[in-house]
């Protein structure tokens, strides 16, 4: 029995609050149990210099001091970024970038700011599918200005986690359960069902090739009941 009484395959309560913050181009404040983050997305009219055509999708990440259950320094304290919190904001950035038709968004950057006001496990699961429905809004605005012909997004995208934890495989891990769990597996899988992206860990033990496949089959699951969430917010692509 899990903690909140979830079945295996159940998703944490989600909720999207579209347009939470003023000046962002797009901004979205997330919900999944107890996680909660804020993603802005903000855009510029210039692109890295390794873009030669076309434009660019990135995204940064971060953890407020308090998001979690002692105080964590900030990285700029540091002088540094922290090794996972560089990983986390790769990963949403090319699962966003594997949704987006980079030269129909012209010589542009989007930046997709993901900070975490509250951290309960699946921050970074949580970041993709609210860092997608920012990134929308920001297209949309664009393309109301008329500084875009056609919307450059080309398909949904969410991310989601599940776990071996107490030899069960779970979906939708919460910090008590992740914390336990023997294998952790983060997934990331555009509206179609193909995947985007995976990062599986044995943190306790290897695990089988049947129960990659298990935990994949849970994994699709939710982000397909995550997906069809940002269709029935967000409607129609085009």
């Amino acid at each position: 029995m899990r903690k909140d009484l979830r079945a295996a395959d159940q998703l944490r309560p989600v909720s999207f609050e579209l347009g939470f913050t003023k000046f962002a181009e797009g901004s979205c404040l997330v919900r999944a149990g107890d996680t909660v983050v804020l993603c802005n997305a903000s855009v510029e009219e210039r692109v890295p210099l390794h873009v030669a055509s076309g434009g660019w999708v990135t995204a940064e990440y971060s953890m407020l001091p308090r998001a979690n259950r002692e105080r964590s320094k900030r990285d700029v304290s540091k002088l540094k970024l922290s090794p996972r919190s560089a990983e986390i904001q790769r990963l949403i950035g090319r699962s966003l970038r594997a949704v987006v038709d980079l030269k129909a968004l012209g010589m542009r950057t989007i930046t997709i700011d993901c900070d975490v006001l509250q951290g309960d496990g699946g921050t970074r699961t949580a970041s993709v599918t609210g860092g997608f429905i920012a990134l929308v809004l920001a297209c949309r605005k664009l393309k109301e200005k008329g500084l875009l012909t056609r919307m450059p997004i080309i398909n949904y995208v969410a991310g989601i986690s599940a776990g071996i934890v107490d030899s069960e495989a779970i979906l939708d891990l919460c910090y008590e359960e992740d914390s336990r769990a023997m294998v952790d597996l983060n997934c990331v899988m555009n509206g179609n069902g193909n995947l985007i992206e995976i990062q599986g860990t044995g943190e306790g033990r290897p695990f089988t090739v049947e129960e990659e496949a298990k935990l994949l089959r849970l994994c699709r699951k939710g982000c397909m009941e995550l997906i069809q969430m940002e269709k029935d917010i967000l409607g129609d692509l085009g």
